[in-house]
């Protein structure tokens, strides 16, 4: 059953058909494009393998379920650590919380081939820990969750708080260091649902895409830079309240 999305028009414009021969003989120039992109990603992650890295106080500390815990405890054990921060806007009901957040964590589901590779990943949320963790449990969310309110300062030094960003950490012993960051666009590593979109004739049918006159480009109605809601609140949500989940996270 399909419900609370958009439609695309039977009319909707589509690509030219051509025989199997043009078509073949099109797409593998485009592979040519793909391949060159691959060996440029490639590329791009050996640059970041040779970053330097920055110390970080090992000692901060984030909140957990057993109350405060040390940067260094929130690796698990593991010798890398991968943190989302999470945006937060206190008092408000689920509906209301960061749709772009949403989005990305929703994606991530299956951990163990992370741990496989000695990374932990957890989600940092600059939030209060009981009220965005009603969240994590709303969401039905299973990795592990932590406040940063309070040490945000010390963890984002030079960065806007209140922005979405993946901070990646590596320990020495007892010593933790950060080796990458990135925010906005550059969180999409956590998502598969745009990689899959971007397959597909119409993409992400977001106006900021280069597309052919007459694709689909109505995901944009409600909040143009992040069109990840239907009727008022995160798409991912829905299926919660159907469940009949309470979209209040202060406890009240």
């Amino acid at each position: 059953m399909r419900t609370n999305q958009r439609d695309i028009d039977e009319e909707t414009a589509l690509p030219e058909v051509v025989d199997r021969e043009t078509f073949q003989k099109d797409l593998e120039q485009l592979r040519v494009r793909e391949k060159a992109h691959t060996r440029e990603g490639d590329a791009i992650a050996a640059a970041r393998r040779r970053l330097p890295m920055v110390e970080v106080d090992p000692g901060i500390t984030v909140t957990g379920p057993d109350g405060p815990v040390t940067l260094l405890d929130a690796f698990e054990g593991r010798k890398q650590l991968i943190a989302y921060y999470f945006m937060w806007h206190p008092g408000h009901p689920a509906a209301e919380q960061c749709q772009g957040c949403t989005w990305c964590t929703t994606q991530v589901a299956e951990l163990a081939y992370l741990h496989s590779r000695d990374i932990t990943y957890a989600v940092f949320a600059q939030g209060p820990y009981d009220e965005s963790r009603r969240y994590h449990d709303f969401m039905d969310w299973t990795m592990p969750w932590y406040s940063a309110v309070g040490s945000l300062d010390r963890l984002l030094v030079g960065r806007n708080i209140g922005q979405m960003y993946l901070v990646c950490y590596v320990r020495q012993g007892d010593r933790v260091f950060e080796t990458y960051w990135t925010t906005l666009r550059g969180v999409e590593a956590m998502d598969y649902s745009y990689a899959l979109m971007d397959l597909t004739v119409y993409g992400r049918q977001e106006p900021y895409e280069d597309s052919p006159a007459g694709w689909p480009q109505q995901w944009a109605t409600e909040e143009p830079k992040l069109p990840k809601t239907i009727n008022g609140r995160p798409i991912a949500q829905w299926s919660r309240i159907g469940g009949g989940r309470s979209d209040d996270l202060t406890g009240g």
